[in-house]
């Protein structure tokens, strides 16, 4: 089970930066072709990206194509889709049959190239009013999806909202992604990218409201995020323990005929249980992924 609780982005034209960017400690890495690349290199960046994919690395390779409805995304996909590469970031997702077409097209670049069909991982990015509004209908949508991802600076600005340090005004969206998430059988939504670089206490702030709202993970633009980010997303020792004590209580007690236990001040069932064994499964992921 690999860990996604940090990817962190890099332009793909950027030659220093994509050396360097799979040795940052993120559980996965992002190689850009859509914002970080300018309109006039981004055809020539494809090539550039495709030689990182093949290096020896660390974590799992993405990368982000441009949008769905630009004239740069079928070359992206053409080009991209090959061995080294573990996932496509598609930005700007605002329909199900953006995202059904997409799924269609990267099935068919990995019969064509002799590659198992849906191996390729496919993230779409939530990042507009649209996007959000039917995102319950991309979640459910059937295709290779199995986590999606929350983009905060193109959806406030879509609905003309300020984007404050609190982010207060991103609850809503983040609900949102996480019920259609679960409601369509998806993983944990992955969270937006924090933009102050310089605020790692906010940074840090954000990572856990987002873990408390029900994400995994969180983009990351600045290889030193990246470090706060995994421990924001990893359960603490005191979490790991207390989990292990509710399973092994809980496994007690159902051997004695009982399925409610109190434990340290604290009502136990199947609920807390299966809370408990989540917990754990992401400290063993996140310590695979380490």
């Amino acid at each position: 089970m690999p860990a996604y609780r940090s990817f962190l982005f890099a332009p793909g034209n950027h030659a220093r930066k994509v050396m360097k960017v799979f040795g940052c400690g993120a559980d996965n890495v992002i190689l850009d072709l859509e914002d970080a690349v300018a309109r006039a290199e981004k055809v020539a960046t494809r090539a550039l990206v495709v030689e990182a994919l093949k290096r020896p690395r660390r974590g799992g390779a993405y990368v982000r194509v441009n949008a769905f409805n630009t004239e740069f995304c079928y070359g992206d996909a053409v080009a991209v889709v090959g061995p080294g590469l573990d996932g496509i970031i598609l930005p700007m997702v605002e329909s199900r049959e953006q995202i059904i077409a997409f799924d269609w097209l990267v099935a068919a670049l990995e019969r064509e190239r002799s590659m198992p069909v849906g191996g390729v991982d496919i993230i779409p990015i939530i990042e507009t009013a649209k996007g959000i509004a039917n995102v319950r209908a991309i979640a459910a949508a059937g295709t290779r999806v199995r986590r999606m991802a929350f983009g905060a600076g193109d959806y406030t600005l879509d609905v003309n909202m300020e984007w404050t340090l609190a982010e207060s005004e991103l609850e809503h969206a983040r609900a949102e992604m996480v019920v259609a998430s679960r409601a369509g059988g998806l993983e944990a939504p992955i969270d937006t990218v924090w933009v102050h670089i310089n605020d790692l206490d906010g940074l840090a702030s954000s990572a856990k409201r987002a873990r408390q709202l029900g994400f995994q993970g969180k983009m990351c633009i600045y290889p030193p995020q990246v470090e706060l980010v995994n421990r924001a997303f990893t359960p603490t020792e005191k979490e790991i323990t207390f989990a292990r004590r509710v399973v092994a209580a809980f496994a007690e007690a159902e051997r004695a005929g009982s399925s409610s236990i109190q434990l340290d001040g604290f009502f136990i069932d199947y609920p807390i249980v299966y809370k408990a064994q989540r917990t754990l499964d992401a400290a063993r992921a996140a310590s695979e992924g380490t």
